[in-house]
């Protein structure tokens, strides 16, 4: 089985072309395949297959072998793999998602996609509110941008234990389905600067919805302009709000390419 390991802003996953057929069991793949020392290593895993509605439909599992929604990242390097490939020639593609359909742009330079943007859809923003764990007071938004993120403001995401306060946060029992968690800080009203707890990944370099969620709870304070950067550790992504959602624009990387042995 052939593989290529894909990354957007160090925000990396093993891709598969699932075409024909795919794999049985691919939460369990999943798990093994993201081992950084067993495995291929990466965040998680995608699968791409035939499109229902688009050109192709993108199926991810997180490292831990759960299913995940959407993955802004992951699909920025989706359309590179379609594109790169040559499994098509479009440049404006329409990718079928768990979290409904996603439309992307991709710029090409000598025939190889660099660059992607991605209309995100409409967030969901709830009002904030303060939860309670283990003695402390965390102020969270709650935002849906196809899968759910618990959105902090805090003066200095460096100096937060994202080791401590991000599980708390994924598993607290008011958040069913556990959460993907932000720690964001408003730089100038065009700059967000984040850091990332991934649900059912961990701390993560990147996270694309991750930064569309600051950024639509950002706006929604009135905090924030209509075109803004959001960086992450990984990098920067630029936001843009238009026509009500949320466009996201960053780039596609591949790593390597291999071949799974049997034993995977």
């Amino acid at each position: 089985m052939q593989f290529t390991k894909m990354e957007g802003l160090g925000n990396d996953y093993i891709y598969i072309n699932c075409l024909e057929a795919f794999p049985e069991e691919l939460s369990a793949l999943a798990v093994r395949l993201s081992d950084r020392h067993f495995g291929v290593g990466g965040d998680g895993l995608i699968c791409i297959g035939p499109g229902r509605e688009g050109d192709f439909s993108m199926h991810m599992f997180n490292a831990d072998g759960s299913r995940g929604m959407m993955c802004g990242n992951g699909i920025r390097c989706v359309g590179k793999y379609v594109y790169d490939k040559k499994l098509t020639r479009k440049q404006c593609l329409t990718i079928d998602t768990d979290a409904g359909p996603r439309e992307l742009r991709l710029e090409v330079r000598r025939e190889q996609v660099v660059r992607v943007s991605v209309n995100m859809g409409r967030p969901e923003v709830s009002p904030p509110r303060e939860v309670r764990l283990e003695g402390s007071f965390f102020p969270v938004q709650l935002v849906s941008v196809g899968n759910p993120h618990a959105v902090v403001f805090c003066g200095d995401p460096d100096a937060i234990d994202l080791e401590r306060e991000g599980p708390l946060l994924e598993n607290c029992p008011s958040f069913p389905g556990r959460v993907n968690v932000e720690f964001a800080t408003l730089l100038r009203p065009d700059l967000l600067d984040v850091r990332v707890w991934e649900r059912g990944s961990g701390v993560t370099l990147a996270c694309g919805t991750g930064a569309c969620a600051c950024f639509a709870a950002a706006r929604s304070r009135g905090l924030c302009r209509d075109r803004a950067a959001v960086r992450l550790p990984g990098g920067e992504l630029e936001l843009c709000w238009e026509d009500g959602a949320v466009w996201m624009a960053g780039p596609a990387r591949t790593v390597f390419e291999g071949e799974l042995s049997e034993e995977a």
